[in-house]
């Protein structure tokens, strides 16, 4: 059983992933980082040279591949959970844990970030963070196991947080 990450870009993820791993010694699959390996580019340049439909027809192969692993942490992108195959898919690997954060704190997270293409154009940052939150709250809220609300939080205390509702995973498994 795997656990598996969803929520906005900016959530905490992929690092929240990385501090998860660390605490109960499983391995980490990025969706995001296996699709820039395969396509051999950014994800903003998959977007601009192929459209925002081949990424997530590629997005869809890579988590239909992932969900195939087991004990692992799966790092999903922030829209892997729109496709109806890849949230059965995601659902039936593992448990799946939603990281919420207030559009605010996603734009302080992300400001600085130029791998995130814009997902809704002419809108301003933050407007434009609250409306895609908006349109997958729904989506995210069915799939999720658990929701666990990042704001305020470090990477650790979300880790840690995460690891009690899934006693078990990790090296208490294995024993």
């Amino acid at each position: 059983m795997n656990i598996v990450l969803v929520g906005s870009r900016g959530s905490g993820k992929s690092i929240v992933a990385k501090c998860l791993s660390r605490m109960l010694g499983m391995a980490v699959i990025s969706t995001d980082e296996l699709i820039v390996t395969r396509e051999g580019q950014s994800i903003p340049d998959i977007v601009r040279n192929a459209g925002w439909d081949y990424f997530r027809d590629v997005e869809a192969a890579v988590v239909a591949d992932v969900a195939r692993h087991d004990h692992v942490i799966v790092d999903t992108g922030g829209g892997a959970v729109l496709r109806p195959e890849n949230r059965t898919a995601l659902k039936k690997s593992g448990i799946v844990v939603w990281l919420k954060a207030e559009p605010t704190t996603i734009a302080a997270r992300i400001k600085n970030d130029d791998n995130r293409p814009a997902l809704t154009p002419g809108k301003t940052f933050l407007e434009e963070i609250a409306e895609v939150l908006e349109q997958r709250r729904q989506v995210y809220q069915e799939i999720a196991d658990i929701q666990i609300q990042t704001d305020e939080k470090t990477p650790e205390e979300i880790a840690a947080e995460i690891a009690r509702h899934v006693p078990n995973h990790g090296r208490m498994q294995s024993t």
